[in-house]
């Protein structure tokens, strides 16, 4: 018994896709203003979270939902340093009390909102900027800075 010959076999062979098409799909997609929910809530939360990784009472992990890979990365590292400091010091981990005092943000292109948070602690008055940016209908956060 012979095989048939491959060209005598019918084409069922999918059109070529251009890679750039395919990580265009799977890519994360913009989401508009008016698509997603509030951003005070997600602001003061990611504030809090982050005081909390700073002072060593929650692990970074648990705000990784919220962030994109560059802040997440930043936020790790400066957790790591605050380990480090509170060891040298002979520091315990404790709760942080602060309390925030404003929330101003704006909205300088649709889908994108920038924000300040100021956190008054007993020590000093912080503020913490973030960038959120509507992806994938919801905000993540794609720049934070805790000054």
């Amino acid at each position: 018994m012979s095989q048939p010959s491959p060209s005598a076999q019918p084409s069922t062979a999918r059109p070529l896709r251009k890679l750039a098409d395919v990580e265009e799909h799977f890519a994360r997609q913009r989401t508009p203003s008016d698509h997603l929910p509030d951003p005070e809530p997600l602001l003061t939360a990611l504030t809090r979270g982050v005081l909390e990784v700073l002072a060593g009472v929650r692990e970074p992990e648990q705000l990784a939902r919220w962030l994109t890979d560059e802040p997440y990365r930043t936020l790790v590292t400066r957790a790591g340093l605050a380990v480090r400091a509170r060891s040298a010091r002979r520091q315990s981990v404790m709760r942080p009390i602060f309390a925030i005092r404003s929330i101003r943000h704006s909205s300088p292109a649709d889908g994108v909102i920038e924000g300040v948070i100021i956190v008054e602690t007993p020590q000093r008055t912080r503020a913490v900027a973030m960038r959120l940016e509507g992806m994938d209908s919801r905000w993540r956060a794609t720049s934070l800075s805790v000054l």
